[in-house]
């Protein structure tokens, strides 16, 4: 969706989406991985997402994306599998499986360049261990198929090793590994992350803005979700959940600081639930509970129930991000893109940068960044 990327104030949007170079839509070809076998076409027919009469208008183009099998293990994505798996003796092996994945899909499609978005399921939470502090370290721990490198961290030295830049859509513990962040500065590719920001949590940093702009005190605030399509049933696993729980309550917290106004936001109690429904599909919802507490402290509460559509939120995130990263690798920037915020839950910050989570921050971080690339290059080759 670049129209909503390329609306940046002061100048018409054609103007804009030329002066840094966004590729024409018509210029990019899809691939990728997946556990399950069948085309594209087979996956959306699965997921139930589009109806039939979408689908069927760009049938010929799906039927044509076939996913490579993928790097996958049961034991960081619990409650689902799939025949499409390379099934590899080390991880060294997949990364480098990847590699020529990548290379021979480049070369097969003619492509110029290539840029990588994470859309798969989210992996149980894991935390920072003595294998991710440095490459040498993560390189080793390859070789040695090391317990605590998972397939998002292979997928991502993959990429990254062939100057492919990334976003990670999900709240895996990813791109935010040193050996990682040491790998993409090395070989001087873009990536950006973390966890696509499309619900709930996109609502949240709008209302906690407003709430600290108006002095309006909080004191809890409770979320739950029901979701049905295959998200929902990875995020049924208590470790997949973790690594999303962590995620979401991290945006709340940093826009209502305790530290600024203790009177306000000094003791909020915060929750976060998913439950996975089958029946919803990918039509998900969400209520939020606000206690809320005004002038004199008296109590008052905000309700929310948002019916939304998961992958039609997300798929525009998608192909923006896509789009932004390609224009950043042409523009030489490399490591983390942290004016991409925008489009996270828990944004990848630059170094010990704070994290911005206002989404009205990010939008200004964004166009102000997409100004820069316009003036410092005048014009950024476009094909």
């Amino acid at each position: 969706m670049m129209g909503e990327v390329d609306a940046v104030p002061g100048g018409p949007k054609r103007a804009v989406r030329s002066a840094i170079g966004v590729a024409a839509l018509g210029d990019i070809v899809f691939g990728g991985w997946d556990i399950y076998d069948g085309s594209a076409y087979d996956a959306a027919v699965r997921s139930r997402v589009l109806n039939r009469d979408d689908l069927d208008a760009a049938a010929e183009t799906l039927r044509a994306i076939v996913p490579m099998p993928a790097v996958f293990d049961p034991d960081w994505v619990r409650n689902i599998d799939g025949p499409n798996i390379k099934g590899l003796a080390t991880k060294w092996e997949e990364a480098l499986a990847l590699m020529d994945d990548i290379e021979g899909f480049i070369h097969a499609q003619r492509c110029d360049r290539a840029v990588a978005v994470w859309c798969a399921s989210t992996e149980r939470y894991s935390k920072l261990a003595a294998v991710h502090e440095s490459l040498d370290a993560f390189e080793r721990g390859l070789r040695e198929s090391h317990p605590g490198i998972s397939p998002s961290m292979i997928y991502a030295y993959a990429l990254l090793r062939q100057g492919v830049p990334i976003a990670n859509g999900a709240p895996n513990l990813t791109l935010d590994v040193p050996a990682l962040v040491e790998l993409a500065e090395r070989e001087k590719v873009p990536f950006a992350g973390k966890d696509f920001k499309t619900g709930q949590t996109l609502l949240k940093t709008v209302i906690a803005p407003a709430l600290r702009a108006r002095k309006i005190g909080l004191k809890g605030w409770y979320s739950t979700n029901i979701l049905g399509n295959s998200d929902g049933h990875v995020l049924d696993d208590p470790g997949s959940f973790k690594s999303k729980e962590v995620s979401k309550l991290s945006a709340i917290e940093s826009i209502l600081s305790a530290e600024e106004h203790p009177e306000l936001y000094g003791d909020i109690t915060h929750k976060v639930r998913i439950d996975y429904y089958p029946p919803r599909g990918d039509e998900k919802e969400g209520w939020d509970n606000l206690d809320i507490f005004g002038w004199m402290g008296y109590p008052m509460q905000v309700k929310i129930n948002f019916l939304c559509r998961d992958s039609i939120l997300a798929a525009p995130l998608v192909l923006d991000l896509a789009l932004l990263l390609d224009v950043a690798h042409r523009a030489g920037e490399s490591g983390v893109q942290d004016w991409l915020s925008f489009y996270f839950k828990a944004p990848q910050p630059r170094g010990t940068a704070p994290v911005i989570h206002d989404l009205f921050r990010q939008e200004a971080h964004l166009f102000d960044k997409l100004r820069e690339f316009g003036h410092r290059t005048g014009r950024l080759e476009r094909s």
